[in-house]
């Protein structure tokens, strides 16, 4: 039988951006699941303070009949950033591909919203200049719900 890697992780908190609590499910590498520690594996859409690669704590919650997160114990360097398309029939797929250029993956909720994930390693003032870029011209607008220590730090060097 196949050992099991990974389990699915609610979140539940409250999104600035839908103005409401919101329930996400992401999927999360298991690190140690008798002390409940697992590894986020997914891009978060609406934004608890988690980025990708975090290691953070849950339990299994009887109500929901599922590991909830808990608390991150364990930032990765990484950073999120969603991103709402404004401008009706624009082609969310340019800023995209634009972004994973620069090695910044990114995942679609619908035609006028994703999640970019910007790893550790990326000078995060170019991601900021490719939003500003389009936010200028009223094309997007976008959040930073969870961003790092570096990439806070890459915009003051600039």
């Amino acid at each position: 039988m196949k050992q099991e890697t990974h389990k699915k992780i609610l979140f539940k908190y409250y999104s600035d951006y839908l103005d409401e609590v919101v329930s996400e499910t992401m999927w999360a590498e298991i690190i140690d699941l008798e002390k409940g520690l697992f590894k986020l594996d997914n891009i978060p859409f609406f934004g608890p303070l988690i980025a990708t690669d975090d290691i953070f704590y849950a339990e299994y919650d009887e109500t929901e009949e599922r590991f909830m997160h808990r608390k991150t114990i364990q930032n990765s360097g990484n950073s999120i950033v969603q991103v709402a398309v404004l401008e009706k029939g624009f082609d969310k797929e340019i800023i995209r591909e634009k972004l994973k250029t620069i090695n910044c993956l990114s995942e679609a909720l619908n035609e006028t919203f994703f999640a970019v994930e910007i790893a550790k390693d990326v000078d995060y003032s170019l991601v900021r200049s490719i939003l500003n870029e389009y936010e200028s011209q009223d094309i997007i607008e976008f959040a930073e719900p969870c961003l790092s220590e570096k990439h806070r730090a890459d915009l003051l060097k600039n």
